[in-house]
């Protein structure tokens, strides 16, 4: 392959970029392109990284055609969220405020916070859909500490005023 450096000190570049990454797929990318810049055939440089000859021409294109840019894996966009920024932060606010005599419940669990969703900002979501965006936003759910059905609080309270102090 025939690729030569589109920018003064790519080849540096591109090692530091290879000692710092922590990806195994964009380290190979990384390297590919840097063993073809020092000269090396595609094949050749396809069992120094362990990946096909295509994988190694496909980035050596890559950055031949756009830099060290294009060598850059682009993460999967995902599915957009149904809260836009501020409505989350709206959101976070109202949940944070506690119930109104509007809800008729005393404290917000996971249905009441589904009808405010409905009724404050037009959206539906599932239960667990609710607990996902409350935990995004630190909110956990509070459990009761366990006790065992024969524990006697008088009998505590005994062994705490006879204990020694240490």
């Amino acid at each position: 392959m025939d690729i030569v450096e589109r920018k003064r000190g790519d080849r540096r570049r591109l090692a530091r970029l290879i000692a710092k990454e922590s990806d195994a797929m964009q380290r190979d990318r990384l390297r590919s392109v840097l063993l073809v810049l020092q000269g090396r055939q595609a094949l050749e440089v396809a069992d120094v990284v362990g990946r096909s000859r295509r994988f190694v021409q496909r980035w050596a294109y890559a950055y031949r055609d756009g830099g060290i840019e294009a060598v850059r894996g682009r993460t999967a966009p995902g599915r957009q969220r149904r809260l836009s920024p501020e409505q989350e932060v709206r959101f976070v606010q109202r949940v944070k405020a506690g119930a109104t005599p509007r809800d008729g419940v005393a404290s917000l669990r996971g249905p009441q916070i589904r009808g405010i969703l409905d009724r404050e900002f037009g959206k539906t979501f599932s239960l667990n859909g609710i607990y996902k965006l409350l935990n995004r936003h630190g909110f956990v759910c509070l459990k009761p500490r366990p006790r065992h059905p024969r524990q006697d609080p008088a009998a505590a309270k005994a062994v705490k005023r006879r204990a020694p102090f240490l």
